[in-house]
């Protein structure tokens, strides 16, 4: 089986965890296929496990987050052939590798006609602001050609992804099969008041991580500061009562996040599942730019879940909203991995 997840910071990659863990259980034997800091991540994870590496869509971001649209604009071209070139590459590895089944989150080229081919969103309505309409409309053109989509949310109003992941008119082939989290919620002693875990493409992840440090020098409580920078070796160091990792595994960010009273994060999809699963409270700052994570953010706060604050506007005094917010409670409902996986079962 075939699990190949879009190299957009590392929420793609992360939500693929449960997937790929499922699919041993179930007795399938999943290959990797990413590119850049997600093949990466994924290696360090299952590193018993073939990787391979498929073309990169070379997605830059602007440092003005005016400019993002525009930005996006501008490399569609070099994506369509990325596009082109990974739908021919999987073409020579359903044969090579005796594929019985692909699992795309995102890559759109990422498919086969002779076997059985899944798509990942939670967007079925891509945000694009005054251009919706037509990203929207773009993107179901392109997940059309799956045999199923499906959607890491729940059906009903009670719901995290809103009006990205809900249509008024659902074709038959989307299925919503419920939060993806790779954690586990335990009962951990609480070791840190504040974690800072940082995630999401450059140059906006390190900008971000320039700002904070500079505005957590003087912070008087314990602090666990993530950078989200996949190296070969993990670092490690601490200044007081501060201790700084460039990343972490999923064992440890488990660990991590529930030892910690706050978390300050993005709002990426896959950021926020995680939290929910784990009942953690957090504070938000969308990637500028970005209307998904804007809308999150929004939408997340106007429920009364967790507070956030444009990157140009966030201080340390924000985190004082945090206690004024309750987090969701995640619906006890395990994905039916059996019954979804039964799909791609050979004659």
């Amino acid at each position: 089986m075939l699990v190949a997840p879009l190299n957009w910071g590392l929420g793609h990659a992360t939500r693929c965890i449960p997937i790929i863990r499922a699919l041993q259980e179930e007795r399938f034997t999943p290959i990797i296929a990413s590119d850049g800091v997600a093949l990466e991540f994924l290696r360090k994870e299952f590193p018993n496990l073939l990787c391979l590496e498929l073309p990169s869509y070379q997605i830059e971001y602007p440092e003005d987050s005016s400019k993002f649209k525009w930005k996006m604009v501008q490399q569609l071209p070099k994506i369509l052939e990325a596009l082109l070139a990974e739908k021919k590459i999987v073409k020579s590895w359903v044969k090579q590798y005796n594929l019985c089944g692909i699992i795309s989150d995102n890559r759109l080229g990422v498919r086969s006609k002779k076997i059985t081919s899944v798509f990942i969103t939670h967007q079925l309505r891509v945000l694009t602001g005054s251009t919706t309409w037509f990203s929207s409309s773009l993107h179901q053109k392109f997940i059309e050609k799956f045999d199923e989509v499906w959607v890491p949310d729940f059906a009903d109003e009670y719901n995290l992804s809103g009006k990205m992941g809900h249509l008024k008119n659902t074709k038959e082939q989307v299925k919503y099969i419920g939060p993806l989290s790779r954690f586990t919620e335990k009962i951990i002693p609480q070791k840190y008041e504040l974690m800072v875990l940082l995630s999401g493409p450059e140059p906006q992840r390190g900008l971000l991580e320039i700002q904070l440090r500079e505005q957590l020098q003087d912070y008087k409580g314990s602090l666990l500061f993530v950078s989200g920078k996949i190296e070969t070796e993990q670092k490690k160091f601490t200044i007081g009562s501060q201790t700084y990792f460039n990343f972490m595994s999923s064992s440890q960010l488990e660990q991590s996040i529930q030892e910690s009273a706050k978390i300050l994060c993005r709002s990426g999809y896959s950021t926020v599942m995680d939290l929910v699963k784990l009942d953690k409270k957090a504070f938000f700052i969308p990637t500028p730019g970005q209307f998904e994570q804007e809308y999150l953010a929004k939408r997340l706060k106007k429920a009364g879940f967790f507070p956030f604050a444009k990157q140009n506007q966030f201080t340390l005094e924000n985190l004082l909203e945090v206690d004024l917010y309750k987090t969701p409670k995640w619906k006890d409902q395990p994905v039916n991995w059996k019954n979804l996986l039964c799909l791609f079962e050979r004659e």
